[in-house]
């Protein structure tokens, strides 16, 4: 493990470049996570980051990057593998309820593991195929697990009316805007500045249910 105090230097110095104020015990509660993380990934291979430094700029403040459009009482975050971006923004911003949803049972028992050892209050995890998911949902978070076409037909049906939906793409996703179903409107696309990581790397497009 590298030394605490090195990722914590590197994760305040990312959350300032961020322009984010966080709860005072959010850097020791996403340093925790990120040890659970390692801890677990050795038989689990819940992700392909081995190295903690790395894992700090790809997994936290990558997720982090998006706080600024998070919205409402609620998120599901789906396809959300170890937790990326849910646990994250859970700590960073606490008080809505959060399910994590992802296929994969290893996954999901880690995730289960997370909220149980990092006292998650309002979070849940479930194991399901994103279209079989109930209920709806303020915020809607999604990290690149399909195309923006693929993720609308499989769980549009959960984003509450005057929702948003954050889909974490890589680079800009131009070529597939045309292809967002009936119903759904691109509201806008952001490049995000994650530190560490190359300009123009990560986009984030903003999504909502069409004005009828």
């Amino acid at each position: 493990m590298t030394d605490r105090s090195a990722l914590q230097a590197q994760l305040e110095l990312g959350i300032a470049a961020l322009g984010l104020s966080l709860p005072a015990d959010a850097v020791p509660r996403l340093l925790d996570y990120l040890v659970l993380l390692e801890r677990w990934n050795g038989a689990y291979n819940l992700t392909a980051i081995r190295d903690p430094a790395e894992m700090v700029t790809r997994h936290l403040l990558d997720s982090l990057a998006i706080l600024p459009y998070v919205q409402g009482e609620s998120l599901a975050d789906l396809g959300t593998g170890p937790g990326l971006p849910g646990i994250p923004l859970a700590i960073a911003a606490p008080g809505r309820q959060v399910l994590l949803v992802d296929s994969n049972g290893k996954k999901v028992r880690f995730l289960r593991e997370a909220i149980r050892a990092l006292k998650l209050d309002g979070v849940r995890a479930l194991q399901s195929r994103v279209e079989d998911v109930q209920g709806q949902f303020d915020c809607i978070t999604a990290r690149a697990f399909a195309s923006l076409a693929d993720m609308l037909s499989w769980g549009g049906h959960l984003l509450a009316p005057g929702g948003v939906w954050l889909a974490m793409k890589g680079k800009a996703p131009d070529d597939e805007l045309a292809a967002v179903p009936p119903g759904f409107a691109v509201h806008g696309m952001h490049t995000l500045a994650v530190p560490g990581l190359g300009a123009a790397e990560r986009h984030l497009v903003l999504l909502e249910r069409a004005s009828t």
